[in-house]
């Protein structure tokens, strides 16, 4: 699944660390997700949708 957290982390200024802290996750998950190795749950894509003000759509899209 191919995802827009980097770009919209680094908008910010935020640190992996930074967005895994509003996320309420480990940085590692964040670094999972960042690279495409782990879906993030739909409670997590969610949680960043409110977070960034976006569509979960506009944040996460399929690769198919």
């Amino acid at each position: 699944m191919k995802n827009r957290l980097k770009v919209l982390r680094a908008e910010r200024d935020w640190t992996q660390a930074d967005l895994a802290e509003r996320l309420e996750v480990s940085r590692q998950t964040i670094n999972a997700i960042e690279k495409g190795k782990f879906d993030p749950s739909l409670p997590l894509a969610f949680k960043a949708s409110r977070l960034f003000n976006l569509s979960i759509e506009e944040i996460f899209q399929d690769d198919a």
